[in-house]
């Protein structure tokens, strides 16, 4: 028979363990290791209309110093408990840069990248090179890169900001080191690394030595992915074509820790459920349409964004051409070898539209 063990002798086995920083894991075991992905990450969708009002009063309001070197609102996912991240591995934000500013140079580890949503004329500087922007295009600021933002015309741009910070922090892998004495880097010239690497199935020889885990093209523009996704939707006769940002040396992502796409769907089909582990952040550049998200309706339009928890179904329906930019941490998962992702052959009931709080209160002017 089993020996009886009184309730008083387990309290105390249990406030012996807390007194010895202890925690036994029969009572956790299944938090630990649920039979799926149980992220804290909720999906969630942030309207243009009001990430573009509130990034223009920043302008009018905050100072480019005032807002320590950077005039960047973070997306802050609702899942989240307050922390100024778009998923539990990935920062989202947009930045704004107003007329005849320059924001300061400095370096970090986390890896970043740009994608320009409106305003033309402004170049980032990384390393020296100064990367002029456009509207689509994608800048990429590798770890440990020197960097900063310059905008000689008379318009504000803005673009969307992602970062693998959220990791980095997680990893306790965070340095940070402003650019001294002066504000910006010397330009050694514009688009150096555009003139080197930018041809499509084009590279130089005798470059190898130049191999790193980031992509040494630090641009590219929209027309190039413009192009190849047209093409890539033509010789498939689908409504939905996915393209992947490389690195030109290796094949690879663009960064190790950071997968860049660019999604271009047509209207008239749902495009077939699926989910991944990891997370994504979505922005969509141009078009309409809708994402199903576990069952969650998401509308949006230009400059809309949402996030994808991982191992979350997701389904695609468009009401217009449209094209959706994208980040996520796959290239961390592949790495680990824990990537894993299916295709589902049941379309998703939806059973709810997601109601963003700007169309239930008046933002304020």
């Amino acid at each position: 028979m089993p020996r009886q063990i009184s309730q008083r002798s387990l309290d105390e086995f249990y406030a012996d363990l807390g007194r010895n920083d202890l925690v036994p894991l029969w009572p956790i075991s299944n938090e630990l290791m649920p039979v799926t992905p149980r992220p804290d990450t909720v999906a969630h969708l942030w309207r243009w209309k009001t990430l573009r009002a509130l990034a223009e009063r920043a302008g009018e309001l905050v100072s480019i110093d005032r807002g320590g070197d950077r005039r960047v609102l973070a997306l802050a996912n609702p899942g989240l408990a307050g922390a100024p991240y778009a998923s539990s591995t990935l920062w989202g934000a947009v930045q704004y840069l107003g007329p005849r500013e320059s924001a300061p140079g400095h370096r970090h580890t986390p890896g970043a990248i740009r994608f320009v949503l409106e305003g033309d004329g402004v170049w980032t500087t990384v390393d020296g090179d100064a990367c002029d922007m456009h509207p689509g295009d994608l800048v990429l600021t590798p770890s440990w890169c020197w960097h900063d933002h310059s905008n000689p015309t008379d318009q504000p741009m803005i673009w969307f900001d992602g970062l693998d910070l959220p990791t980095m922090s997680a990893l306790d892998a965070i340095f940070f080191e402003a650019y001294e004495p002066d504000e910006l880097q010397p330009v050694q010239g514009h688009n150096i690394s555009e003139r080197i690497w930018g041809g499509r199935a084009i590279l130089p020889r005798d470059r190898d030595s130049q191999l790193t885990s980031s992509s040494p093209l630090l641009v590219y523009r929209w027309h190039d992915a413009d192009t190849a996704v047209d093409g890539l939707l033509r010789e498939e006769g689908s409504s939905l074509a996915t393209l992947q940002y490389t690195n030109p040396l290796t094949g690879g992502p663009a960064l190790p820790t950071l997968a860049c796409e660019m999604h271009r769907l047509l209207p008239g089909a749902r495009s077939r459920p699926y989910r991944k582990t990891g997370s994504s952040v979505y922005v969509v550049y141009r078009g309409a349409g809708c994402s199903i998200i576990d069952g969650q309706r998401f509308e949006w339009s230009h400059g809309d964004t949402f996030v994808v928890p991982s191992w979350s179904t997701l389904e695609h329906d468009a009401t217009e051409p449209s094209d959706l930019f994208a980040i996520s941490d796959r290239p961390i998962l592949e790495a680990l070898h824990v990537f894993r992702d299916e295709w589902l052959d049941t379309p998703q009931e939806v059973t709810g539209t997601f109601m963003p709080k700007e169309s239930r209160h008046e933002l304020r002017p």
